[in-house]
Order: structure tokens, then C-alpha cells, then sequence
């Protein structure tokens, strides 16, 4: 009987345990991974992994006889400038959304998911909105050009998914 009073608290007391495990990851070719980022205007392109806005006369995919820019003092939408697609779980199966955010680092560019019109999320410079599998959501660009003097501007955003919806 004591014998097993000990073994009990023994037990009891437990606070420790090590072992080793192996795991693994891939790093996959971007036609291979599972959070997709595709471009739709000509203005955009994606390449080894980065997301490239080229609205200069210095894009190869612009328009032919397309401008060299934007004008000052306008305001341009772009609706569906790319993609952002829920690749993650095959089958269909719309149970297992991942959140996305986006942001930007200009005060003259803002983004929106979905429509200009009846927009998803947005217009902000930071944003964020649900993907489900197979529902690629397209985001648009505004460009305010309001008091900009003429010359090039560059601008950076930042895009992050996580696994579940967003929070509201």
C-alpha cells in the first residue's frame, strides 16, 4: 500500500519530460504555394516572390501607347490590380479561411478588397479581410495625387495571411 502512495505522488509531481522529434518544412516554387498573389492589371507583376506596382513609362507591360505616369492633382482607382487567393486546403473545403492584412506605406495610396463601389474592406492604407478557398478576393488600388509635385514616388506594403477568419 505505501509502495503505491509513493508511486501516486511521485506522479503527482511531475514537472518535466524531454525528447527529441523530427520536423520538416518546404520552401516551394510560387506555383506551388498555398496563399496566392496573382496579378490582373498590366501595371502589376509578380516575380521570385515579390509584388511589383509599375504605373511609369519604364513598364514592359503597359498598354501600347499608354502615358508615362499619372498626372498631379488627380485621383486614379484601379479596381482588381491583383488577386489574393486561399489555395491552403484542397477539396473545397470553404471551413478553413485564412485572414489577410494589408498595408500601405504612402499617405497617397490607399487599397480596398473587392469592389471600389461596395468594397469588402477598405479604402485604407491598412486593411484586412476573410479568404475562403476557391473566393480569390481582388484588391484595388487609389492613387491621390492631390498636391504631388511631378517626379517618381515609390511606396512599400506589407501582405500577411494567417489561418481563420478575421476577427471583426
Amino acid at each position: 500500500m505505501i509502495g503505491m502512495l509513493l508511486a501516486v505522488g511521485a506522479g503527482a509531481n511531475f514537472r518535466y519530460y524531454s525528447a527529441e522529434r523530427q520536423a520538416s518544412f518546404d520552401v516551394v516554387a510560387d506555383d506551388n504555394e498555398l496563399i496566392d498573389l496573382t496579378a490582373l492589371q498590366p501595371y502589376v507583376t509578380y516575380d521570385a516572390g515579390k509584388l511589383y506596382v509599375d504605373i511609369t513609362q519604364y513598364n514592359l507591360n503597359r498598354p501600347e501607347g499608354g502615358g508615362k505616369g499619372m498626372s498631379p492633382n488627380t485621383t486614379y482607382v484601379f479596381e482588381e490590380m491583383f488577386e489574393v487567393s486561399n489555395e491552403l486546403w484542397e477539396n473545397n473545403q470553404t471551413d478553413y479561411p485564412i485572414c489577410v492584412k494589408i498595408k500601405t506605406e504612402h499617405d497617397g495610396v490607399t487599397i480596398f478588397a473587392g469592389n471600389y463601389t461596395n468594397p469588402i474592406a477598405g479604402p485604407a492604407s491598412n486593411i484586412q479581410f476573410t479568404v475562403y478557398h476557391g473566393n480569390p478576393v481582388p484588391i484595388g488600388m487609389i492613387f491621390d495625387n492631390t498636391n504631388s509635385t511631378l517626379g517618381s514616388y515609390q511606396f512599400q506594403m506589407s501582405i500577411e495571411a494567417h489561418s481563420g477568419a478575421c476577427e471583426q
